[in-house]
């Protein structure tokens, strides 16, 4: 009976806080509500760039730095073992440096996607749960990006030798199930690696502006995200 009457009562508390806030945010008007997530938007998207783009953006960032793609990874330290450290470091960095020279070229992407919001968008990503900033990204400019980022990675790739050394030996691994068939082309990794690690730094930002709307800088966030 206890039990029973424990989880009417969360319900209750649950069904009483959302609808608070769906109060709160009736209170708010269509174009504050847009500007408010349009405003979040840029901001996670301008932290992002500002975090990534860089020398050392991706490298020097442990959440984010691209490591030898598939069971190379896990080899790493024999091929150390046989000689093949400066190759793996090279090679590191190589994927590292490529992810950080596309990432900054990121941002009329994100742009275009912000001006093309809508007000159904705008809620959608007020209602649509903590993550919904990050979502609406990778949503609406995934595919631009990949395009954008493919060519810069690649002028990157083509500086040294092992790209392509690694595309043939990846290869024959993939197609004998030893690594993801979409780890096999080193430019393809890169690129897919550099498109998480810049929603994964959308996602902090976001994460951070949810947590603490008061302390986001503007009273437009606090307005609209505080009454979430």
């Amino acid at each position: 009976m206890r039990t029973l009457q424990k989880t009417v009562f969360a319900l209750c508390l649950t069904l009483t806080a959302a609808f608070a806030q769906a109060g709160a945010l009736d209170a708010i008007s269509t174009g504050d509500a847009s500007a408010g997530v349009k405003e979040a938007l840029a901001k996670g998207a301008d932290y992002a760039v500002a975090s990534l783009g860089k020398d050392g953006g991706f490298l020097g960032n442990s959440k984010v730095k691209i490591p030898l793609p598939g069971y190379l990874d896990k080899a790493e330290k024999g091929l150390r073992m046989f000689g093949m450290g400066k190759q793996a470091d090279q090679l590191i960095e190589t994927m590292n440096h490529a992810a950080e020279q596309a990432v900054a070229e990121a941002k009329p992407i994100l742009s275009d996607s912000i001006k093309k919001m809508s007000v159904q968008d705008a809620k959608g990503i007020l209602t649509g749960g903590e993550d919904s900033v990050t979502q609406y990204f990778k949503r609406t400019s995934t595919e631009q990006l990949t395009a954008k980022f493919m060519p810069i990675v690649k002028a990157s790739t083509q500086k040294l030798d092992l790209a392509g050394q690694y595309n043939a030996f990846a290869g024959k691994a993939a197609s004998s199930g030893l690594i993801d068939q979409k780890d096999a082309d080193l430019d393809g990794y890169v690129t897919q690696k550099a498109m998480d690690g810049l929603f994964a730094m959308i996602a902090e930002e976001e994460k951070k502006l949810r947590a603490n709307p008061l302390g986001a800088g503007s009273s437009l966030l606090k307005k609209v995200f505080g009454a979430l």
